[in-house]
C-alpha cells in the first residue's frame, strides 16, 4: 500500500472500487460464473491480507530494530560516559519522551560528540603511553615499536590520563637524573683519560656508541647496563690512576734520592719537575692532563735506570765531596782529624761493595750534622779564642812599636800608629779577664761534653795555662828590669856625687840570655800563641782534661843584654826569638 493511501484511505478505497468495477465489467463480458467470481474475489482478499501482513511484519521488525537501536544508543551512551569518566553530559536530553525516531534523533548528536571526544581521548592516551613506553625503553635499554602499543578503551577517564601523565613525569625525572648521572660519568671518564693519557672517545664508545660527543645529549643511552658499565669504567680508570700515581711517586722518590746522592744540579732536576711535583699528592689532587701518562712513567723509569748505573761511577766523587765538606767544618771549628785515614776508609768501603752507597752517604750526612752541632757548641769559645789571639797579636805589635826609637817622628802614618797603640793598650788590659772567661767557658764545655776542648789538636786549657805562665814570667821579668833600672839610676847618682860628673849610659854588664818561660809551640816571646798550634793526636783526641797528657815546656826563651838595657832605658824589650 502506498504511503498516500495509508494517509488517505478514501482515495485508496475509491481506487479499489474502480478496479473492482472494471473487474466486474470484464467478468460480465467474459461470462464468468459466480463461483469463479467468488473464488477470485476470495483470492484477491487473501492476497490483500498477505500484503497487509507482510507490511505489518516489516513494520514490526522496523520498530523492533529502532527500539534496539535506541537501546544500543542509550547503552553506548552510558558506556561512553563510563569510559570517559563522565557522569553527566550536556548533549544528553533530560526527558526520553516522543517517538522512537525522535528519541534516536535526540541522542544521535550526543553520541557523535562523545565519539569525537573518545577519539581525542584515545589519542591523548596513546601519546602519553607512547612517551612512557619510549622512556621505559630508554631506561631498560630496549627499543619498543610504537605500533605494538594498545590503549585500554574501557577506562579513558581524565583521572586515568592524569595517572599516566604522573607516571610520565616520574619517568622523565628519572630519565633526567640518569642522563645527569651519565654525563657526570662521562665527564669523570674524560678527566681520568686526560690525566692517564688515554683516548677518551674510544673508551666511552666501548661502553656505548651514543656516549660520543658527536651525538646529542638526549640521544645518549641511560640504560641500567650503560650506567653499570660506566661505573665499572670509572672504577677501573681510578684504580689505574691510583696504581700509576703510586708507581710515579716511587720513581720520583728514587729520582730525588739519586739526585741527592749524586748532588745533581737544579737544571738537571728541573727536567723532571712534572714527575716530582706529585710526589706527595693524593689521587684526587692529580688533575693535570697527561700527568700519569705511560710515556711519562716510562721516561722516569729510564732516567732512574740511567742514574742508577751512573751512581756507581760517581760514588767516590760524591763521597769525597761530603768528606771535604766535613773536613771544612772541622777546620773552621779548629778540630783536628786524620783526613788521609778517613779518605782511605771511604775508598775501601766503596771498593768492597759491602755497604750501600746511600747508607754510606747517609752516614756521612749524619757525621756532617753532628760536626755542625759540635761546631755550634764550640762557636762561643772559638770566638773568644780569636779575640784572645787578636789581642795577643796587638800586644806583640805594641812591643815592637815601643822598641821603635823613631815612633814619635813626624813621619807619614805616625798618627795612625799612635791611635793603634792607644787602642792596643786598652785591648791588652782586657786580656786577663778574657783569659779567665775562656778558662771558665772551656771548663764548663768539657764538663758538659765529657771531652777535652782541643784547638787544632792542642788542649785549649793547656794553651791558656802555658800562656798564663809565660805572662807571669814576663811580668816578673819586667819587674826585675824595673828594679835593675832603679839600681843603675842610684849607682849613677852616687858616681856623680863622688866624681862630679855623670857617666855615659853603659851597656848591660852581661850579654848572657836568661830564660823567662816556655814558649807554646813556637809562639811569640810575649806568650802569643800561633794561629794554628800542633800537638800529637793522642792529646788532641783524649777524653776528659784530667786524662790528657800534660804539656811539658820544650822550648825556652832567652833575654839578651840589649833587651835588659832597653828596660833600663825605659823602653820595651825587642821581640824575643827562640
Amino acid at each position: 500500500m502506498a504511503e498516500s493511501d495509508v494517509q488517505n484511505p478514501i482515495v485508496g478505497e475509491m481506487n479499489c472500487g474502480v478496479l473492482l468495477h472494471q473487474l466486474q465489467k470484464i467478468w460480465d463480458e467474459v461470462g464468468e460464473s459466480d463461483e469463479e467470481r467468488d473464488k477470485m474475489l476470495l483470492q484477491l482478499e487473501q492476497e490483500c491480507l498477505d500484503v497487509y501482513k507482510r507490511k505489518v511484519d516489516q513494520a514490526a521488525k522496523s520498530r523492533a530494530y529502532l527500539i534496539q537501536t535506541l537501546a544500543d544508543a542509550k547503552l553506548e551512551l552510558s558506556t561512553l560516559l563510563a569510559s570517559l569518566g563522565e557522569k553527566t553530559f550536556d548533549g544528553i536530553p533530560e526527558k526520553t519522551s516522543g517517538t522512537i525516531k525522535e528519541q534516536l534523533a535526540a541522542i544521535a548528536p550526543a553520541l557523535e560528540k562523545l565519539w569525537r571526544q573518545k577519539e581525542e581521548r584515545i589519542k591523548e592516551f596513546l601519546n602519553v603511553q607512547t612517551q612512557i613506553q619510549k622512556v621505559c625503553g630508554e631506561i631498560e635499554g630496549a627499543n619498543q615499536q610504537p605500533g605494538s602499543l594498545k590503549v585500554d578503551e574501557s577506562d579513558l577517564s581524565l583521572k586515568k590520563l592524569d595517572e599516566f601523565n604522573d607516571q610520565l613525569q616520574e619517568l622523565q625525572k628519572e630519565k633526567s637524573d640518569r642522563l645527569h648521572k651519565v654525563l657526570e660519568f662521562v665527564s669523570t671518564v674524560h678527566d681520568l683519560c686526560a690525566v692517564l693519557g688515554i683516548d677518551f672517545y674510544s673508551t666511552v664508545t666501548e661502553v656505548h656508541p651514543s656516549l660520543n660527543d658527536a651525538t646529542g645529549v638526549q640521544s645518549k643511552s641511560i640504560s641500567n647496563d650503560t650506567l653499570a658499565r660506566l661505573a665499572n669504567t670509572v672504577l677501573a680508570l681510578k684504580e689505574d690512576k691510583k696504581q700509576r700515581l703510586k708507581k710515579l711517586q716511587e720513581l720520583a722518590t728514587q729520582l730525588i734520592d739519586l739526585w741527592n746522592l749524586m748532588d745533581t744540579s737544579k737544571e738537571e732536576r728541573s727536567c723532571f719537575d712534572h714527575v716530582t711535583c706529585n710526589i706527595s699528592a693524593s689521587v684526587d689532587e692529580v688533575t693535570v692532563p697527561g700527568a700519569l701518562a705511560l710515556d711519562l712513567i716510562e721516561q722516569a723509569e729510564v732516567e732512574v735506570e740511567r742514574l742508577d748505573k751512573l751512581k756507581g761511577s760517581r760514588m767516590k766523587e760524591i763521597a769525597f765531596k761530603r768528606q771535604g765538606e766535613l773536613e771544612e767544618i772541622f777546620a773552621r771549628a779548629h778540630i783536628e782529624i786524620d783526613t788521609e785515614a778517613a779518605r782511605e776508609k771511604i775508598l775501601a768501603i766503596i771498593d768492597s761493595g759491602t755497604v750501600e752507597p746511600s747508607d754510606l752517604l747517609a752516614d756521612m750526612d749524619n757525621q756532617i750534622i753532628k760536626a755542625k752541632e759540635e761546631a755550634i757548641s764550640r762557636k762561643d769559645i772559638l770566638d773568644k779564642v780569636e779575640k784572645w789571639m787578636s789581642a795577643c797579636e796587638e800586644e806583640s805589635w805594641l812591643d815592637d812599636y815601643n822598641r821603635d826609637d823613631n815612633r814619635y817622628n813626624a813621619s807619614r802614618g805616625a798618627h795612625l800608629n799612635l791611635k793603634r797603640a792607644e787602642k792596643a793598650r786598652i785591648l791588652i788590659n782586657k786580656i786577663p779577664a778574657l783569659v779567665d772567661t775562656l778558662v771558665a767557658k772551656t771548663q764548663a764545655w768539657e764538663e758538659e761534653h765529657g771531652l777535652t776542648f782541643a784547638y787544632d789538636g792542642v788542649p785549649l786549657l793547656a794553651m791558656l795555662d802555658e800562656y798564663a805562665l809565660l805572662r807571669h814570667d814576663r811580668e816578673e821579668e819586667k819587674r826585675r828590669m824595673r828594679d835593675q833600672k832603679k839600681f843603675h839610676e842610684q849607682l849613677n847618682t852616687e858616681q856623680e856625687a863622688m866624681f862630679g860628673s855623670r857617666p855615659s849610659p853603659a851597656r848591660p854588664l852581661s850579654s848572657t840570655k836568661k830564660v823567662v818561660g816556655p814558649r807554646a809551640n813556637g809562639g811569640a816571646a810575649n806568650g802569643t800563641p800561633n794561629r794554628r798550634l800542633s800537638m800529637n793526636q793522642n792529646g788532641a783526641r783524649s777524653g776528659k782534661r784530667d786524662n790528657a797528657r800534660p804539656i811539658a815546656p820544650s822550648n825556652y826563651v832567652a833575654i839578651s843584654k840589649e833587651d835588659a838595657a832597653s828596660h833600663v832605658s825605659g823602653t820595651e824589650p825587642a821581640p824575643i826569638t827562640p
